[in-house]
């Protein structure tokens, strides 16, 4: 009964995403750590990942990944911050942050790029910059690829 020394069987975890209406200022999505996703996730606002995705990851705001976080895909986002690892496609629209102890490999888009020293940065890196202009009252976007 109460000193039984019988082992506990683990039970399964379950995913747990907690999510916010895309209404909400600064709402954030979360992947927990220990938490496995497989397929494709669609947000609107901030998502964190500290657990494990495999698939693609469209976020209309800001993507972090946790020093737990591992993604193995594809990334579409506005910014990104990257502690854990990724490996992939990441195309990200404004600014992309490599931490310190990063492991990032595949293909990287981005108009602005930091890497902290100690990061592991193997990708194929294109950097493109984009110019607003307006003529007659008609804004223009020109995007600019810088070699």
């Amino acid at each position: 009964m109460f000193g039984s020394k019988k082992k506990k069987k683990k039970q399964a975890v379950t995913p747990q995403i907690t999510t916010s209406s895309p209404k909400s200022a600064g709402g954030l999505n979360s992947l927990v750590h220990q938490t496995n996703l497989e397929g494709v996730i669609n947000a609107d606002s901030d998502f964190r990942v500290d657990g494990r995705i495999k698939g693609s990851l469209n976020c209309k705001a800001k993507v972090i990944i946790g020093p737990s976080g591992h993604v193995e895909g594809d990334i579409k986002c506005q910014d990104a911050v990257i502690e854990g690892t990724f490996s992939g496609n990441i195309k990200v629209a404004n600014a992309l942050t490599v931490k310190e102890n990063a492991k990032v490999s595949g293909d990287v888009s981005t108009s602005n790029l930091t890497v902290h020293s100690g990061a592991i940065f193997n990708v194929v890196c294109k950097m493109t910059k984009s110019i607003s202009t307006s003529s007659n009252g008609v804004e223009q976007v020109i995007t600019k690829t810088v070699n």
